[in-house]
C-alpha cells in the first residue's frame, strides 16, 4: 500500500527519485508503452468509457488533486496545499463515481464534451520492480451544453504505475492543476 503522506513527493512536492539516473529512455519499449497507456485512458476518459478506465485502476490506487494557493515571499514556492483538496479519491470512491456518471450524475447531465492532451511524459523506474514513476502534462478543454466556449484547465500529473499480469495500472495519481481559482463550472470529471 502508498503512503497518502510521502508517496514519492518530496516536502517540496517534486517526485523524489525521477532523475537522469533512473529515467527510463525516450523511444524504449517501457517507455513506449506507457505512453501508449497514457493516450489509451485519455481516449477512454474523453469517450466516456468509464468500464475501460477503471479497468486501468490498481485496486490501492490513491486519486489527489491538492488545491493551489498563491503565495510571495520566501513562501512562494510553497504553494499546493496537500491538506485540502479537490480530489481525494480511492478505487471504491471512484467506482462510485464512475457509477452515477454513467447513470445519474446532475452535474453531468447532458455530459460534458471532453478531450485531454497529455504531453511532457517522463518515465522514471523506481525501487520496486515493475513500478515506473510517470510525471505528465495535461490539457484538457471541455464543452458543455450548447456553449459556444470551452472551459479549460491545465496541470501536471504525478503518477505511479504498476506492470502486473501484461498490463499497466495506475496505482497512483497526484494532479497539481496549474490555476489556484478553477475557471470551471464544476470539476465532475477525471483528470
Amino acid at each position: 500500500m502508498i503512503d497518502r503522506s510521502t508517496a514519492a513527493v518530496d516536502k517540496s512536492g517534486i517526485m523524489r527519485g525521477l532523475t537522469s539516473k533512473n529515467r527510463v529512455p525516450l523511444g524504449s519499449e517501457i517507455y513506449n508503452r506507457i505512453l501508449e497507456t497514457l493516450y489509451d485512458e485519455a481516449a477512454a476518459l474523453d469517450e466516456r468509457r468509464f468500464d475501460d478506465w477503471v479497468a486501468m485502476l490498481d485496486k490501492d490506487l490513491i486519486y489527489t488533486a491538492p488545491i493551489r494557493l498563491t503565495r510571495t515571499g520566501p513562501n512562494r514556492d510553497r504553494d499546493v496545499m496537500r491538506t485540502m483538496m479537490h480530489f481525494d479519491d480511492t478505487y471504491e470512491s471512484l467506482l462510485m463515481r464512475t457509477g452515477r456518471l454513467s447513470k445519474s450524475a446532475w452535474a453531468e447531465d447532458p455530459p460534458s464534451r471532453t478531450r485531454r492532451y497529455v504531453t511532457n511524459v517522463r518515465v522514471g523506474e523506481t525501487e520496486n520492480a515493475d513500478e515506473y514513476e510517470v510525471v505528465s502534462y495535461l490539457y484538457l478543454a471541455r464543452s458543455r451544453g450548447e456553449s459556444p466556449d470551452y472551459e479549460k484547465t491545465t496541470g501536471e500529473r504525478r503518477d505511479v504505475w504498476r506492470f502486473a499480469n501484461g498490463k499497466y495500472k495506475l496505482a497512483r495519481r497526484e494532479i497539481i492543476l496549474d490555476q489556484s481559482t478553477l475557471s470551471m463550472s464544476n470539476l465532475a470529471v477525471f483528470l
